[in-house]
Formats: structure tokens, C-alpha cells, sequence
């Protein structure tokens, strides 16, 4: 009787911790270093971008002597709210009016942009008409017209109408915007063609396929479009200027700032820096809540 031996084959060496870890890591991932540093330069350029508005914050709770000295007494400084409060309850140019006005003109304007740029864009892709494209690339020509071509025009139209004196001169000329158009038709196109022609064999009409179909599912580009534009009505600052140059009951809150700061307050910095805090607030809020439906929207009328 023979007894046969079965030869074990050999164990092969275990690759060393460094060799296993570059083996895990992918061929685009970057080494520890080269990942420590892209921190570091982010951390510094986020601290050089974002010092003025934390002076400008901070600045706000600081007394005036404090705040001048050099350098301004940004840690060691006695902190209040003395500086808003004034900031709010004086009468120079009285602040609540202004924030009313801000308020009135950011929520009109996104409305416009809401309504006309919805109805404009399912126009220019589920409604068969002629000559849509060059319909559309007259939208885009709008966006490319500097908006200091148009200041000049839009003053002379509202003037002829009699309503330079209202808060309707404000709003009048931005109710609608060709990147709005754009936006939407971008997430208008997702959509087939077959699924409108289904809803029309079912009798639902373009305005009953439009708010329980279309805008139901494209509710993203919907809070990016508000969003946006409410921060361009809020943050107008030159056409409220110069409508309201004459009638201090239409400033906003940008040109209540710039106002009370040429009429005798302008040395009182801690002031100012306290009402510029004050038109901040909205704009921080709605860019740090509504940041992730920004990217969303945009994003989704990116592909079709």
C-alpha cells in the first residue's frame, strides 16, 4: 500500500501596511499631504473671503471707540446691542419702512419672475407654434443687454406712466427675466412629448397639465428660481436710487443704509456697520437654508 503526501504550496508574503493602503486607495484619490494642505489653503481663503462680513457683523456690537481704534477691538471688545437698536429706532431714516419696501419688491419680483418665466417656458416647449427657437434666443438676448442700457429707458417709461411716486415703480420693470425662461424651459424639457399628448387624450387642458403635472415635479428649479430671484429684488440697490431719490417713504433697506450714512452719520461707523447687518440677515438666511435646493435646482435643468 503506498501513502501518498499532498504538497502544501507556500504562503505568499503579506504585503507590507503601506503597500495594502496604496493598493486600497483609488488612482484618483490624493495622498494625506497633498489632502492636509487643499484644507489648510481652503481654510485660509475662507478666512480671507469671509473677514469683512464678520467685521462687518461683529463691527455692529462693538461702541464706536472700540471700532475705530487700530486694530479694532474685535476680541478684547465690550460686546451689545446698543448699535442695532439705535440703528433701528432712529429717525433719520427710519429703517422699518425701508425693511417693508425690501420685503415688498424681493416678494413681487419673485412672483413675476414665478409666474411669467412658468408660463413663458411651457409655451416655448409644449406649444407647437412657429417660430419657437428664434422666440427663445430673443429671451436669451435679454440676459447679454448690460443692465445700465436699461436703467435710463425703464426711468423714462415709468415716469410717463405717473407712477414714479408708488412702490409699483420698483417692481414694474423686473416682473420678468430671461434667465428665469431659460431655467424653466431647461426643466420643462425633461418632460416627453408623449406624456402631453397622453394628458391631452385624457382632456386635461395646457393649465390643468401645467400645475398638476409639470410644476409638481420640477418643485427644485421652482425654489432655485425664488430663491433667486427674491435675492435679486432684495439686493437691488441702483434702480431704487434713482426712483426714489425724491421720496424717502420708498427707500430700501440698501438705500436707507446708504442714506442714513450721508446724513450725519456717516462717522458713527458702528452704526452703519449695524444697519449693513441688518439688510444681511434675509440674504444669509436664505442662502445658508436654501443652498441645497439651489444646487438642486439649477442641477436639474442642466440635463435633459
Amino acid at each position: 500500500m503506498t501513502q501518498t503526501t499532498t504538497a502544501v504550496a507556500p504562503a505568499p508574503p503579506r504585503a507590507s501596511t503601506a503597500q495594502a493602503r496604496r493598493r486600497r486607495r483609488s488612482p484618483g484619490q490624493p495622498s494625506a499631504p497633498v489632502g492636509v494642505l487643499t484644507y489648510v489653503w481652503f481654510g485660509l481663503a475662507a478666512i480671507v473671503l469671509l473677514f469683512p462680513v464678520l467685521l462687518t457683523v461683529v463691527g455692529g456690537f462693538l461702541p464706536e471707540g472700540q471700532l475705530v481704534r487700530q486694530p479694532p477691538g474685535l476680541v478684547s471688545g465690550t460686546y451689545s446691542f446698543d448699535n442695532y437698536v439705535a440703528a433701528w429706532r432712529q429717525t433719520v431714516v427710519p429703517l422699518l419702512p425701508a425693511f417693508t419696501n425690501s420685503l415688498f419688491v424681493g416678494v413681487l419680483i419673485m412672483l413675476g419672475h414665478l409666474v411669467t418665466s412658468c408660463l413663458a417656458a411651457y409655451a416655448l416647449v409644449f406649444v407647437r407654434m412657429p417660430l419657437r427657437k428664434p422666440v427663445f434666443w430673443l429671451f436669451m438676448a435679454t440676459i447679454m443687454v448690460p443692465y445700465e442700457a436699461i436703467v435710463v429707458p425703464n426711468a423714462l417709461f415709468v415716469r410717463s406712466m405717473g407712477i414714479e411716486n408708488s412702490q409699483w415703480s420698483l417692481v414694474l420693470p423686473f416682473l420678468a427675466n430671461g434667465f428665469g425662461v431659460f431655467l424653466m424651459r431647461q426643466a420643462f424639457r425633461q418632460f416627453p412629448d408623449e406624456l402631453r399628448q397622453a394628458a391631452l387624450i385624457d382632456g386635461a387642458g395646457h393649465l390643468r397639465f401645467l400645475f398638476t403635472i409639470v410644476l409638481p415635479a420640477v418643485r427644485p428649479s421652482l425654489t432655485a428660481l425664488s430663491v433667486w430671484s427674491f435675492l435679486q429684488g432684495w439686493n437691488m440697490y441702483f434702480w431704487p436710487l434713482i426712483i426714489s431719490s425724491s421720496n424717502n417713504s420708498m427707500n430700501t433697506l440698501q438705500t436707507a443704509v446708504f442714506a442714513l450714512k450721508n446724513n450725519g452719520n456717516g462717522t458713527q461707523q458702528a452704526l452703519v456697520l449695524a444697519g449693513v447687518t441688518i439688510t444681511l440677515v434675509p440674504t444669509l438666511l436664505l442662502v445658508v437654508f436654501g443652498q441645497r435646493w439651489l444646487v438642486r435646482g439649477f442641477m436639474a435643468g442642466a440635463v435633459k
